[in-house]
């Protein structure tokens, strides 16, 4: 057997489930489940051998599956049968406890549905196209509140508009 290449496309997939296996968050890589149909299969397959375990790791279908619950939410952090387990999970912890600073420890179903937005920010800052970006939540906290003050002109008012503007002169007049 050829020994494996290694490749930076460490993730297939991020899945946040709720406590009956239903989807709340899913992100596919590559096209392993092409159509939502199979990537529900494959959800529901995943929940129904791992909501009932304590362990952190399953191999399912040739995939190396990592996984974390808490109260009502089950994550989960998907790679290839090959991919390292602790890579995994410096990805599924950055994503858990990222998360946990966001909502202020209060990680559960309710307050994830309110705050979906910084769920898709903070997920696009540790993985991009199943590549790692970032392990650290401190990080990634840091960096999806600078991305939330991006509010588009279109949206900021009047007065915010000309206060940045009076910044910006304030700041090129004393250079």
């Amino acid at each position: 057997m050829l020994p494996r290449e290694p490749s930076l496309y460490t993730v297939k997939a991020v899945l946040i489930l709720d406590n009956d296996g239903d989807r709340l968050y899913a992100k596919y890589y590559d096209d392993t489940y092409p159509t939502v149909k199979e990537q529900k299969a494959f959800e529901k397959n995943i929940f129904n051998k791992t909501h009932r375990t304590d362990s952190e790791i399953a191999l399912l279908e040739g995939l190396t599956v990592v996984y974390k619950s808490n109260i009502d939410l089950f994550f989960y952090v998907i790679g290839s049968s090959h991919e390292n387990e602790l890579m995994l999970m410096a990805v599924l912890n950055c994503l858990f406890d990222s998360l946990s600073q966001m909502l202020r420890k209060n990680v559960e179903r309710r307050a994830l549905l309110e705050n979906m937005e910084g769920l898709f920010l903070a997920v696009d800052e540790i993985v991009d196209g199943g590549v790692i970006l970032e392990s650290d939540p401190q990080q990634v906290v840091h960096r999806v509140a600078l991305r939330g003050d991006d509010v588009p002109l279109t949206e900021q008012t009047v007065t915010q508009v000309l206060q940045s503007a009076k910044e910006q002169i304030k700041w090129s007049l004393l250079r």
